[in-house]
């Protein structure tokens, strides 16, 4: 009889990982940071257990978009939000998204493809994205992943 293997949660390792945005595209990009934060690279990924690492993205702001209105996309692609007073509906489009809050731009993305519960706001918590190249986490001296 074979037993499944569910990792303790000592057993875990996470690493910091640097990923550079600069000429990425955003869907391809959100997908490979979605997976690092699940941990799918890991041969013990279990389903259901944080294994995945902590992932700075640099150059956010120099990240790229494609699609069938790729010349149109930067000013028809919009960001809502709501404050939650009445009329409070907050609008902005990709193009100024990405020159105000780059960060909130692969975010959206990313937390768009994480699971939509509790672990999921813990998985996206372990996300850092800053605009240009400069990050404060040298100290944990992260691993650059193509």
């Amino acid at each position: 009889m074979y037993k499944s293997y569910y990792p303790k949660a000592a057993e875990i390792e996470r690493q910091w990982l640097l990923v550079d945005a600069e000429g990425e595209t955003l869907g391809r990009l959100a997908t490979k940071i979605a997976a690092l934060l699940l941990g799918k690279h890991k041969p013990t990924f279990t389903p259901g257990v944080e294994l995945g690492d902590f992932i700075i993205v640099i150059n956010a702001r120099k990240i790229t978009v494609t699609g069938t209105k790729t010349h149109s996309k930067l000013t028809e692609k919009m960001y809502h939000h709501h404050s939650g007073y009445p009329g409070g509906l907050k609008t902005i489009s990709l193009r100024d998204q990405l020159s105000t809050y780059p960060d909130r731009v692969i975010r959206a993305a990313v937390w768009g493809m994480l699971p939509h519960n509790k672990m999921g706001h813990h998985i996206i918590k372990r996300l850092k994205v800053y605009g240009g190249p400069e990050y404060p986490h040298s100290a944990q001296n992260p691993k650059l992943v193509a």
